[in-house]
């Protein structure tokens, strides 16, 4: 059975690779933008649908804000980009806002980010794949009627493509990621030349008419929707910030290269957010969700449509394409594809700040730990878990998921903009250069204007999502921060615990009295004695206990004729338990003798067959879980191996590159033994 999954284990995930061969998962730019960027890129395919969802509110009335809602969102995209260009040339290690908050802010402030990042980073996994769902179901309408299903399917597909290690998720992405790009600036290009040409390009949903709960805002009620709109838009700036927990995936110069694919992220998503934001409003799409408070209605016939809408996006292609079905087949496909790159944005940042917690000892330290592909994998799979949970929670719905997206990223930004500030302030006071000071100064300037600015959208960004599901997020990053403290503190007390003081015993004990457990004369127990009376305690015993009393006079009798060198003693039990006399056994022993040592020797045996495990060890496995806790006992296991185990003892090593196969070897020994 062990055999079968270590195959299953290489054919899904790949041959191991060595610590040394790290430097082989480096990635070149053209394949980190893919990487570190999609989540980004693919807001074009539901941050424009939520702005219109949240305005159709006020009816038809409020479509004519989209424009300056999108301007809004690019203007406030670029000073992100321009700010964490700073971020990622300051600070390479990965730890991205976290390390810039810790160093420069204090360690709390860090832990404040860190547990906003990871939030937002599996609800970018449960929002990117939602959204694909829904994209593919506009053609498919089978996957959009088990959209839940077909969304933890994609997400366990990205699991195992991730596990296989960073380089090979990054060429597995980079093609659908540059198509998509292709697509939708294939789309713009061909769309606002059509639309300049006089051609009249129109939505399936621009004959309908949008009602809204809202339609008499006005005033401060009218702005409040604004807001809440642009705080809707914002989730196109959901993915800047994974490149700077990335930095370390980057070759050499990291902090440049970083810097350059950041610039790349920006104008791409610039660009396409905004010609798919005014494209969607020169063909007059409309999209309403009833449960926000909007609805489609047809004029004609005065019923709600709301019911199987396709996306913004689709709806786009579909009037862009009109005359080339193949390329709103293709546009929407690449789409899908897209907002699944999107969530491996996620499964290169989460695991990375992971990794960076752990080795500060804020998460377990299984985190920091790689797998067989050089990969983060208990980190990849924590995320699938956290991910796939959400989405059965949230069945799959997008607009749902959205408003507890992006306080967590907005919270992260504000920070580490602040905590820059703080680092060009503290350079500034001990730089004598002039242009490196004026350097320092132009840095600081960006990164003051991006401390102003998403400091403000974040207060926008829960005023008006508070009520709506993002007050679920501001519950769950307190919590996490104070479970991050919890564990540190942890961490600290046994490290306490364990340094050496003055009270450190580090001379040998005076005694050691050792008993070998014993429920039946046989090879393993023969093996404990001996391997006992090698140690040569002060004191040797063998110790039964008696739950059956015609067993025990057996034992008694073998025992006395094959004349062993130990003395038995076999303890009453008349409620049939074993654990509990030996306990009480050891603990009286401890008690006559404090300053000895008492070593408990425990015969077991080792089997090769799962199964095998049901049927053998239980009662070794609760004595030694009991004895553990017992001070001054220590406990040896000592075993003895069943035929069954011969095919797992005798199975070779994988021999290093380079090495002689195992063929070879054999030859070799037998030539040796012949000779």
């Amino acid at each position: 059975m062990s055999k079968v999954a270590d195959v299953l284990k290489r054919v899904v995930l790949g041959r191991a690779l060595r610590s040394t061969q790290a430097h082989y998962q480096l990635l070149p730019k053209r394949i980190a933008l893919p990487v570190f960027a999609s989540d980004a890129l693919s807001s074009v395919a539901y941050a424009p649908q939520e702005i219109l969802i949240t305005l159709g509110i006020a009816g038809l009335a409020g479509y004519a804000f989209t424009p300056w809602i999108g301007l809004a969102v690019v203007l406030l995209l670029l000073v992100v980009v321009a700010s964490y260009r700073q971020n990622v040339r300051a600070y390479t290690s990965g730890g991205g806002d976290f390390d810039v908050a810790t160093a420069n802010l204090g360690a709390n402030w860090g832990l404040v980010v860190a547990a906003a990042l990871l939030v937002d980073y599996v609800l970018t996994v449960a929002v990117s794949i939602s959204a694909a769902v829904d994209n593919l179901g506009a053609f498919t309408p089978l996957i959009g009627e088990h959209r839940v299903f077909a969304a933890v399917a994609l997400v366990a597909l990205l699991t195992v493509l991730n596990l296989r290690g960073v380089k090979e998720s990054g060429f597995a992405f980079a093609v659908p990621t540059y198509l998509f790009v292709f697509g939708v600036f294939t789309m713009m290009v061909w769309g606002f030349f059509r639309l300049a040409n006089g051609s009249e390009l129109q939505a399936e949903t621009a004959r309908l008419e949008v009602h809204g709960t809202g339609e008499s805002l006005a005033g401060l009620a009218m702005v409040f929707l604004l807001l809440r709109a642009f705080a809707s838009g914002c989730a196109a700036l959901t993915g800047v910030e994974a490149i700077s927990n990335g930095v370390p995936a980057f070759r050499k110069p990291k902090g440049k290269n970083a810097a350059t694919t950041l610039l790349m992220l920006g104008l791409l998503a610039v660009t396409m957010f905004f010609g798919v934001t005014m494209l969607a409003h020169l063909t007059d799409v409309k999209y309403a969700d009833p449960l926000h408070g909007s609805r489609l209605v047809d004029p004609e016939t005065g019923q709600d449509v709301s019911t199987g809408q396709h996306t913004v996006m689709s709806q786009v292609a579909e009037a862009v394409f009109s005359n080339f079905p193949a390329m709103y087949v293709f546009v929407t496909v690449m789409t899908a594809l897209i907002l699944v790159m999107a969530a491996n944005t996620a499964y290169n940042g989460f695991p990375v700040l992971a990794s960076v917690l752990a080795q500060n000892r804020y998460l377990p330290r299984q985190l920091h730990t790689r797998g067989d592909r050089l990969a983060f994998s208990n980190g990849i799979v924590m995320l699938a878990g956290a991910a796939a949970l959400l989405i059965y929670v949230f069945k799959a719905d997008v607009t749902r998921l959205i408003q507890l997206y992006i306080v967590g990223v907005f919270v992260s930004f504000t920070v580490s903009q602040t905590g820059m500030v703080r680092h060009w302030n503290r350079l500034l006071r001990t730089t004598t250069e002039r242009a490196a000071k004026r350097q320092m100064r132009t840095s600081r300037l960006i990164n003051t204007v991006g401390l102003v600015i998403t400091g403000a959208v974040l207060v926008i960004v829960v005023v008006t999502k508070f009520t709506h599901g993002a007050w679920i997020v501001c519950i769950a990053m307190p919590v996490l921060f104070l479970l991050m403290r919890g564990i540190r503190g942890h961490y600290d007390r046994v490290a306490r615990e364990l340094e050496p003081d003055d009270d450190t015993p580090y001379t040998l004990p005076s005694r050691t009295h050792a008993i070998v457990l014993v429920s039946k004369i046989h090879k393993p127990t023969l093996r404990a004695l001996a391997y006992a009376r090698a140690t040569r305690p002060s004191t040797l015993e063998a110790v039964s206990v008696a739950v059956d009393t015609a067993e025990s006079e057996r034992l008694r009798d073998e025992w006395d004729a094959l004349d062993l060198p130990v003395p038995l003693k076999i303890l009453d039990s008349p409620y049939r338990e074993i654990t509990r006399p030996i306990l009480e056994y050891v603990k009286n022993v401890r008690r006559k003798s404090p300053r000895d040592v008492v070593a408990v020797y425990i015969p077991e045996y080792v089997v090769g067959h799962w199964w095998e495990h049901v049927l053998h060890n239980h009662s070794a496995l609760r004595l030694k879980g009991r004895l553990l806790f017992q001070p001054g006992v220590m406990v040896t296991s000592v075993p003895w191996q069943l035929a069954s185990s011969d095919r797992l003892k005798a199975r070779p090593d994988r021999p290093a590159p380079g090495s002689v196969r195992r063929g070879d070897g054999e030859r070799r020994t037998r030539i040796a033994e012949r000779d």
